[in-house]
């Protein structure tokens, strides 16, 4: 079932909200790790060092037509929707890194 955020917020209005939200308080950092590593859908991110993750904001996008070689675009396609959104994101960490000062 999908709603729209203005009907989640008329359930939450409501009474309606089934989230157990003194439960979700209560977790520690320990619970939450436990819970995740117990997900199979996020197993595979357990052990990602997010903490150079960035909050990247939205920008205004120019369509462009590029070459790339077949497996890398089947490697991205293969991730599912968003793949074109998942290519820019590495192209910007690329581009971030080369801006960095080299040490040396």
């Amino acid at each position: 079932m999908r709603y729209s955020l203005d009907e989640i917020r008329e359930k939450i209005a409501k009474g309606e909200d089934r989230t157990d939200w003194a439960r979700v308080d209560a977790l520690t950092d320990e619970d939450i790790k436990a819970a995740m590593r117990d997900d199979p859908d996020w197993a595979e991110f357990m052990d990602i060092d997010w903490s150079q993750a960035a909050i990247v904001y939205p920008t205004a996008k120019k369509a462009v037509s590029i070459r790339l070689d077949e497996d890398i675009l089947d490697f991205f396609k293969k991730s599912g929707k968003g793949y074109q959104t998942r290519m820019n994101a590495v192209l910007r960490h690329f581009m971030t890194e080369q801006k960095k000062p080299k040490n040396g």
